[in-house]
């Protein structure tokens, strides 16, 4: 194929956003850095990594704590895509397991996953779904019916009586009780 018989501008696939209204609908950026968290904090204990012919085993006694944390941050991830109601959950379970990382899996990977894995937790944890909006009815009575959701909202003002300040009033008595 030359430069000749190609498109210029080929046709876009078109997916009509139904990825980005999935995305919006749940915090997707928390739970895609927790999983990106999880990998370094799972991984790096049981590297072997090569400078220069030299060996470097990280291996350590907490290999199997390491390998719990990083499976368990990569889930908490995954369960927040799909049940965004866990979210404050799954953000603090995050926060707690990336900061155990410290002491059990070398410095939480090195900091390459405890500082993703800080992160996605206060990211799971601030995110809120977006209020639903309402369609408005083309005839215009969407001001009306506003005005009386709004008028259905507001409390209603109750009005007191102010005490009187006057000194020739007589005081109230409780029964059995002599002036």
């Amino acid at each position: 194929m030359s430069s000749a018989t190609a498109e210029a501008f080929p046709e876009p696939v078109r997916t009509d956003g139904k990825f980005r209204a999935w995305r919006r609908t749940r915090p997707f950026w928390g739970g895609l850095l927790a999983m990106i968290a999880g990998v370094p904090i799972l991984y790096l204990p049981y590297a072997h990594l090569s400078l220069n012919g030299m060996s470097i085993a990280m291996s350590t006694t907490a290999g199997a704590g390491s390998l719990i944390i990083g499976i368990l941050i990569i889930a908490l991830g995954l369960t927040v895509w799909f049940q965004p109601l866990v979210r404050i959950f799954c953000g603090v379970a995050t926060s707690v397991l990336a900061l155990v990382s410290i002491p059990v899996s070398n410095l939480g990977g090195f900091g390459l996953g405890l500082i993703p894995g800080l992160i996605a937790g206060g990211l799971m944890v601030a995110w809120a779904p977006l209020p639903v909006v309402e369609a408005v009815p083309a005839d215009g009575t969407a001001e009306t019916t506003a005005t009386a959701e709004m008028a259905a909202e507001q409390p209603a003002e109750q009005t007191v009586p102010l005490p009187t300040q006057s000194t020739t009033a007589p005081l109230a008595t409780e029964p059995g009780e002599q002036k």
